[in-house]
């Protein structure tokens, strides 16, 4: 069967979407498994007497061995994410016990790496400098690390350990969406809606009619489980009983019934924990981090623990002062918060204090605006161009009409396609899709992944372009306004973004060491880092502009919006700081745990101090919490990396907040140094060139209002 009839495995720059259908996945994985197999093991045959073993035909070889797989079953995965269909579910399942044992079989071919310990021990290898000598050090320490020098009996196991912790993950993962999708309140009318701004209440219109309910004359309300439908429930409905009622939703995600993750959680921790034991570590923290920044799990606890002692004692004010504001209210309240009572009265002490109100930002964060403005100001900062071109939908299976041309395909109808050009060169550097908004067949959360890495011009080889993507679940249009983001929001496009670029201004030679294949702790760096300039008056001014009028924020709401930057900053910080704890004690101290442990207490111990006291403890979010058990590994015993990753943006934005904010010597310096050099050098190494030091946890705490 020719190449032409496999879709998921074409090398077209331009993706057909609508020809990446459910009844060709098996077909086209298969094949792109034969093509892997055959070429790596067309490397495991031993070395010819003469044959010399080069640079190219060995570490670029095995580089390419598995492009086309990857990049098959890479599409493959983004489709379960943006849409998600049961044929489509079945056939990934299918596939992925095999495609999963492939992968992890790769370094536990004697064959293979006995050829490449033996290409390290030649002489071209020991005259190898810059990026190459970086791939062969990164090529030898995965293979050490995937289990290379096992037994025989244990590279076995390894690869049955991997292939079952793919599946127990895929179904935690599903399992969170079928929840998700499994609760509606509809309500006939807004009575019990008091409270909410009118944003909020289109939205929930708009749920209601996509299910054909309600009409424009007599409209009814659909609250679901994505968050721009529920969380303004929660933190503006006057009703109590409604605020509990979703409040109580929110928490069946994955929980309930057949999609209780519970019993998935520890057969995660503990398959986990044998791989790391097979690996010859105490735990699987230390796995993990051993070439990450923080480098073990005892370092990684250490620093969550030390970051929460600092913020314990303004965590413990906030707290008080929110409750002494809720006595002058409710003089009869017993003191203590119920859980979906806490945001409700967060944002009536932000309106008391403040005199600001979050929804008097959306009018200036039209996201059209907020995405042109982000454009603008980060072409200035970094040296680039961004144009927008025509996409065009067809529906998985139909053609694309005859009559689309210089058009580019898309998954959704709601999605934009750009291309990225060098502002100097003009070079096409990237394209990238955006995907904003929730649907019922996406995942919820917001991320950025790469579809295709390019490579920069070397000699007479020219540049080719990278090819990324960047979704979220942002809040919709309504049927009488465009789609109005929270401040919040803002800063979430800004977050993906940042990593979006990372991938997109790549110009590392090697494709496994470009863009966001950086180590974990350090990969927030960027995305973080443009999270600051949702926060300065020169930078807003690019992209908040009143969506009727074109109007700038005005001066008194934004000095508004600055003087409750840090409200509730330490409660803020804690709940961060209590999911990397959770994170590190499950995997450090809980990961052999007996069945039958009660998940809710055991994390309610861990997290002692961590939380604010709530009148009826809520279900450990772990059953949820993708990040740590959605994927082998994602961020599990990684998740304090965004911590980590905030004091080096704190600490790096502050070249730009001392040059102007909108400097272009920083912002090109900032892409010299960091965007573009991917996993080049030591991230360590990287950040002392941007920042001439070491980094400075001050940083943080300053910019939080979290020192004395």
């Amino acid at each position: 069967m020719p190449k032409t009839a496999h879709p998921f495995l074409q090398d077209d720059f331009q993706i057909a979407w609508s020809k990446l259908v459910p009844e060709i996945i098996e077909t086209d994985i298969k094949q792109g498994l034969e093509t892997a197999r055959a070429n790596i093991d067309a490397l495991s045959k031993p070395v010819d007497d003469g044959e010399e073993l080069t640079f190219e035909n060995t570490l670029l070889a095995l580089e390419e061995a598995t492009e086309e797989l990857s990049r098959g079953w890479g599409l493959l995965n983004h489709l379960d994410s943006i849409r998600n269909n049961q044929d489509q579910r079945d056939s990934l399942n299918a596939m992925l016990p095999e495609v999963t044992q492939f992968f992890s079989s790769i370094p536990l071919n004697d064959e293979l790496w006995s050829r490449v310990k033996s290409y390290a021990e030649t002489g071209e290898a020991k005259e190898l400098t810059g990026i190459r000598k970086r791939l062969l050090e990164e090529t030898v320490s995965d293979f050490v690390k995937s289990g290379a020098d096992l037994p025989d009996d244990k590279k076995k196991r390894m690869e049955e350990v991997q292939a079952e912790l793919a599946q127990v993950t895929q179904k935690f993962s599903e399992n969170v969406l079928d929840s998700t999708n499994a609760w509606d309140l509809v309500l006939e009318d807004d009575s019990r809606l008091g409270g909410l701004p009118d944003t909020a209440k289109s939205i929930l219109v708009s749920n209601a009619r996509s299910k054909d309910l309600g009409t424009d004359e007599d409209p009814q309300y659909r609250i679901t489980l994505q968050v721009p439908s529920y969380f303004p429930v929660l933190e503006y409905a006057d009703d109590a009983e409604l605020r509990k009622e979703v409040w109580q939703a929110t928490t069946t995600v994955g929980l309930d019934g057949d999609f209780n993750n519970t019993d998935l959680i520890w057969k995660i921790l503990r398959l986990r924990q044998e791989k790391a034991s097979l690996l010859g570590k105490e735990q699987f923290a230390d796995q993990v981090l051993e070439e990450r920044m923080a480098k073990d799990g005892k370092t990684a606890i250490g620093f969550v623990e030390d970051l929460a002692e600092k913020t314990q004692p303004f965590f413990q004010k906030e707290i008080q002062e929110l409750s002494e504001f809720r006595k002058q209210s409710d003089p009869d309240w017993d003191g203590v918060f119920e859980p979906w009572d806490v945001s409700y009265w967060c944002e009536k002490l932000r309106k008391a204090e403040h005199d600001f109100d979050e929804e008097e930002l959306r009018p200036y964060f039209a996201i059209h605006q907020v995405l042109d403005g982000m454009f603008r100001l980060t072409e200035k900062i970094f040296g680039f161009k961004i144009t927008e071109c025509n996409a065009v939908f067809a529906k998985p299976g139909e053609a694309i009409p005859d009559n689309q041309t210089n058009t580019f395909e898309v998954w959704h109808p709601e999605v934009k396609y750009y291309q990225l050009h060098d502002a100097e060169s003009g070079d096409h550097l990237g394209s990238f899709y955006a995907d904003w908004h929730p649907r019922e067949d996406k995942r919820g959360g917001a991320w950025m992944n790469y579809l295709r890495t390019g490579e920069p011009p070397s000699g007479s080889r020219p540049r080719t372009p990278h090819l990324g993507l960047i979704c979220g679940n942002l809040t919709p249009s309504s049927k009488d306004k465009p789609a109005l983001l929270t401040h919040r929001e803002v800063e979430t496009v800004f977050h993906e973004f940042g990593h979006l670029l990372h991938h997109l201004l790549g110009e590392v030679e090697i494709k496994s060491l470009n863009g966001v294949n950086v180590v974990w702790d350090f990969v927030e760096l960027p995305s973080q880092i443009m999270e600051n300039f949702c926060w300065s008056r020169d930078s807003l001014d690019f992209f908040a502009r009143h969506y009727e009028t074109g109007e700038t924020i005005p001066d008194e709401l934004f000095e508004k919006m600055v003087g409750a930057r840090n409200f509730q900053s330490a409660m803020m910080q804690m709940r961060q700081l209590s999911l990397g704890k959770m994170d590190l004690d499950l995997h450090i101290n809980h990961h052999s745990t007996e069945e039958g442990t009660d998940l809710d207490q055991l994390v309610s111990e861990i997290l002692d101090g961590y939380l604010m006291p709530l009148a009826t403890q809520p279900p450990a979010m772990a059953r949820r919490f993708t990040h740590l058990f959605a994927s082998s590994t994602g961020y599990a015993a990684g998740y304090y990396s965004y911590k980590w990753a905030e004091v080096l943006d704190a600490d790096a934005f502050t070249r730009f907040a001392e040059a102007g904010v909108i400097s272009e010597s920083v912002g090109r310096e900032f892409r010299e140094k960091i965007l573009s050099q991917g996993n080049s050098r030591d991230a360590a190494e990287l950040f002392r060139d941007f920042m001439g030091r070491e980094p400075d946890l001050n940083s943080l705490l300053e910019r939080s209002g979290l020192v004395a």
